[in-house]
Parts: structure tokens; C-alpha cells; sequence
């Protein structure tokens, strides 16, 4: 059974920094894909930033440069370090899991994956 657990979210200043961390159980070691989504008020969900075992890691070009996802396969834990922070990142942000492999660049639509955390706000004020 797969659960997918997000934690590390808060309120922070614009210019400041936050880590989420997604804590996963039940995935497979190889043969993933992960990502981190946000939605807004008002505004459908996005990915921010995909990684996989054999993809490429991709990012939104709203995140490039300031955000870093990574993965602890030692602890079984997904992150996004999130640095130069902006109101408009404010957004619930969601991690995503998905059993799949393929090259390329690592996918970032909601409809490839299946299995999602409960979320963890993270607040800009600016």
C-alpha cells in the first residue's frame, strides 16, 4: 500500500527558504516517478519539479534556479528545497508518486500519476 506523507511546509518571508519532505512507504526502489505539485486559489494544480530513476529531472520554468528536488533513497524521502521564495509560490504543495519508467524528460502532468500526499501549505508573505 502506498502512502506518501508531506511535511516541512510553513509561513516564511519572501526571499526566505523551506524544505518540504515527502515521506514515502510501499513504492518501488526502481521503476519511479515523483513529483511535487502546487495549487493555488483558484488555480489548477501544477508541477513544480519531476524526478525519476532514468528520466531527466525537470522543473517549472516558474521554479528553475530558486527550487531543487531530490530524493534519499536511503530514507525512502522525497524533497524539494525551495530557496528565493516569492508570494506567488504560496500554495498547497503535494507530492505524487507514479510506477512507471521511461527516458526523456521526467513527466510533470497530473494525469500521469496515481498516488498523491495529503499536502503541506507553504505561505509567501512578501
Amino acid at each position: 500500500q502506498v502512502q506518501l506523507v508531506e511535511s516541512g511546509g510553513g509561513s516564511v518571508q519572501a526571499g526566505g527558504s523551506l524544505r518540504l519532505s515527502c515521506a514515502a512507504s510501499g513504492i518501488r526502489y526502481s521503476r519511479y516517478l515523483m513529483s511535487w505539485f502546487r495549487e493555488a486559489p483558484g488555480k489548477e494544480r501544477e508541477g513544480v519539479a519531476s524526478i525519476g530513476d532514468y528520466c531527466i529531472t525537470t522543473y517549472a520554468d516558474s521554479v528553475r534556479g530558486r527550487f531543487t528536488i531530490f530524493k534519499d533513497n536511503a530514507k525512502n524521502t522525497l524533497y524539494l528545497q525551495m530557496n528565493g521564495l516569492k508570494s506567488e509560490d504560496t500554495a498547497m504543495y503535494y507530492c505524487a508518486y507514479a510506477p512507471i519508467q521511461y527516458s526523456g524528460t521526467c513527466l510533470r502532468d497530473r494525469a500521469t500519476f496515481g498516488y498523491w500526499g495529503q499536502g503541506t501549505q507553504v505561505t509567501v508573505s512578501s
